[in-house]
């Protein structure tokens, strides 16, 4: 890796990426500085590319309750490397996991597995609708609920970034 700095690679970014990032989440839209490049991660710490060490409030947005480079779940996917990376079908270890969580948290039913926030957040409302035979739903103005067009419309996460327009 280069010996950049954060607003080398915005600049390098911004060349490929609409508004330089690869969601608008991280679009830095209000701030008068680029984004904060990051090259490493441990716990619940990351480096930025300039070597300055950060507290990781955001966790990747969730999936990473145990923070970063945990041992056990290292171990857990050194382990899975060898047998499989991906099926995009049914498989036995989904199957394990979802047994294991209705047995230990007693007020879920069932469940469904789902690769990011925005598919739980459509699948939570498909359910929500079905459920209440209701169609309005209730959301934070300006908060980001998933890139879901019904869901980005005025919510002002919808921008791309820094240099799209508001239609991007």
């Amino acid at each position: 890796m280069e010996n950049l700095t954060s607003e080398e690679l915005f600049e390098r970014s911004k060349k490929v990426s609409p508004g330089g990032v690869h969601s608008p989440v991280r679009s830095f839209k209000g701030l008068d500085h680029a984004p904060v490049f990051f090259k490493s991660a441990q716990g619940a710490f990351v480096t930025s590319v300039e070597g300055k060490r950060y507290i990781d409030y955001c966790q990747s947005f969730g999936p990473l309750i145990l923070g970063h480079l945990d041992p056990e779940v290292k171990e857990a996917v050194r382990g899975m490397i060898d047998t499989a990376w991906s099926f995009g079908a049914c498989e036995y270890y989904s199957l394990e996991l979802a047994e294991f969580i209705i047995e230990n948290i007693p007020f879920i039913e069932k469940l469904r597995f789902v690769s990011s926030g925005t598919e739980a957040v459509m699948s939570s409302l498909r359910l929500a609708r079905a459920f209440t035979g209701r169609s309005k739903i209730v959301k934070f103005e300006g908060c980001y609920h998933g890139h879901v067009d019904s869901l980005l419309v005025k919510a002002g996460s919808g921008l791309a970034g820094l240099a799209a327009a508001s239609s991007a």
